[in-house]
Formats: structure tokens, sequence, C-alpha cells
């Protein structure tokens, strides 16, 4: 579900691009209200999606996901003008978004073990030393 939820938001992120882009420096109404609630609802998806999935790879596949949706939206819309090296390029970030997705994250222990306030140096209680 984390996972739906993430490309949920990831669409929401390419309304709230697509709308700010309408929406002429938020002066015109309809597109700013769309801005803002889709904005809201996809940064409440991400941080939903967050708590189950990694910062960096929800991070990652919400904005790569949202950004190639907004860029293929503009293209099937005329707004932008589609080329052979765009289509490309997007498939890569594309194919890159679903090696993310694909990816299984590495065995416990592969990172630095955290360490507890009693053993950082910085924290650790001085000895008392009686005048």
């Amino acid at each position: 579900m984390p996972w739906v939820i993430l490309f949920v938001s990831a669409v929401l992120e390419a309304v709230w691009a697509t709308a700010l882009g309408a929406s002429d420096g938020l002066s015109e109404p309809v597109a700013s209200v769309v801005f803002f609630v889709a904005v809201v609802l996809s940064m409440i998806g991400l941080s939903r999606a967050a708590k189950h999935i990694p910062i960096g790879v929800a991070y990652a596949v919400w904005t790569g996901t949202g950004a190639a949706l907004t860029v293929t939206w503009a293209m099937a819309t005329g707004t932008e003008e589609a080329s052979v090296l765009k289509v490309l390029f997007l498939a890569g970030v594309i194919g890159c978004i679903a090696g993310l997705r694909l990816s299984k994250p590495g065995p416990p222990g592969n990172g630095p073990a955290p360490r507890s306030p009693e053993d950082r140096p910085d924290t650790a209680a001085a000895p008392q030393q009686t005048p």
C-alpha cells in the first residue's frame, strides 16, 4: 500500500506542477486552488509513504515520477514540444524509477551502528573532580 500512496502522490505532484504553470504566478484563481490542494495532498502522501519506504528512495521515485508525468502531459497537450530525445530520456527516468521500486534494501548492518549518548564523547558525562 505505501507504493500505491507514493504513486498517487507523484501523480498529484504532476497535477500541482501543471497547475502552477497554468496559474500565471498564482493570479488565476482556479489553477491556484488546484495547485494548493494538490501540493498539500501530495506532501501528505509522500510523508505517509516515507514511513514505510526509505526517504531517499521515496523522494527519488516521487520526484522522478512526478517530473516524467508532468513532461508527458505537457507534450501530450501540446504545451511542450515532443522529441525523440525527450521520449528516450523520459524512458530512462521511468526505467530508473522501476529499478528503485524493484531493488531490495540492503541487509541490516550495512551502515554505521547507531551510537547511544553514553558512547559519544561529546555527550558522555565527565568525571567529577572535587576541588
